[in-house]
């Protein structure tokens, strides 16, 4: 799953509401946890390589990584956050979530994950989550190179396993999942450059976003609970909407559950 900044191990919200929120998500999803039939290794890649390769030839990220990613942290698509919340990356909610939200136990108690409609959207938000400065010079790679794909990851800090380039590796020669990536030819690979590393410039914002609340003192965050609008957390701390809106970047009011925002210049 994908690594959290340095920080303290502390619940984002409390136990009970974290339950509560996640009976809400299972009891919407009930039909289809009931009717989920198990994947083997071979199904879910004949389920999800169509998608993996739509997404390499947009973006470049090999299909065999993609894939190879979605096997290895989905339990091949037999995981709880697979399962109940569509979640086959463990991407995580970040301030610029406004999807619904399933809280488990990983990095921290109750942290919080993303929860997506259907699996495909799932396979998207990867692709739009590997859209960030640190990960920009993997786009610069071949999109087949799926190697240097594995090798860059664990080097931008995807994982923090030192093994994680091996385990990708493995698991895309094992599965022979490197014979769905294509390569392209010199004009092709310039153009996608200048498409993707654009859309990367542009997404740097949001990410000064998440850094600006990762890198607060616990004791000048506070976290969204049930019940809370900008207006009141913005009283609670003797600060107007405005301010608190421009210590935390937002462009909006909207917050959601277990948000953290900046409430302390």
């Amino acid at each position: 799953m994908q690594p959290p900044p340095t920080r303290a191990v502390i619940p984002t919200i409390s136990s009970v509401e974290a339950k509560r929120n996640n009976d809400v998500i299972q009891q919407v999803r009930k039909q289809a946890i009931a009717s989920f039939v198990p994947f083997t290794v071979a199904t879910y890649i004949e389920r999800f390589k169509a998608i993996a390769i739509k997404e390499m030839n947009l973006y470049g990220i090999p299909a065999s990584i993609t894939l190879a990613q979605g096997l290895f942290e989905s339990a091949y698509g037999n995981g709880d956050l697979a399962k109940i919340a569509n979640n086959h990356f463990g991407i995580k909610c970040t301030t610029d979530w406004k999807g619904k939200s399933y809280f488990k136990d990983d990095d921290q108690v109750n942290d919080c994950f993303r929860v997506y409609d259907n699996p495909e959207d799932s396979y998207r938000d990867h692709s739009e989550f590997l859209k960030r400065k640190r990960y920009a010079p993997l786009f610069e790679l071949d999109k087949n190179d799926y190697a240097g794909w594995a090798k860059g990851l664990k080097a931008a800090g995807y994982a923090t396993n030192p093994k994680y380039p091996d385990l990708l590796i493995g698991v895309i020669e094992r599965y022979q999942l490197d014979q769905y990536d294509r390569a392209e030819g010199e004009l092709q690979k310039i153009k996608r450059e200048d498409r993707v590393l654009t859309q990367i410039n542009k997404n740097i914002a949001r990410e000064t976003k998440d850094s600006l609340v990762q890198s607060t003192p616990l004791n000048r965050l506070y976290t969204i609970k049930t019940g809370d609008t900008l207006y009141n957390v913005s009283k609670r701390f003797g600060l107007t909407v405005d301010e608190l809106k421009a210590l935390n970047n937002m462009a909006d009011n909207n917050i959601k559950l277990g948000q953290k925002l900046v409430v302390a210049k």
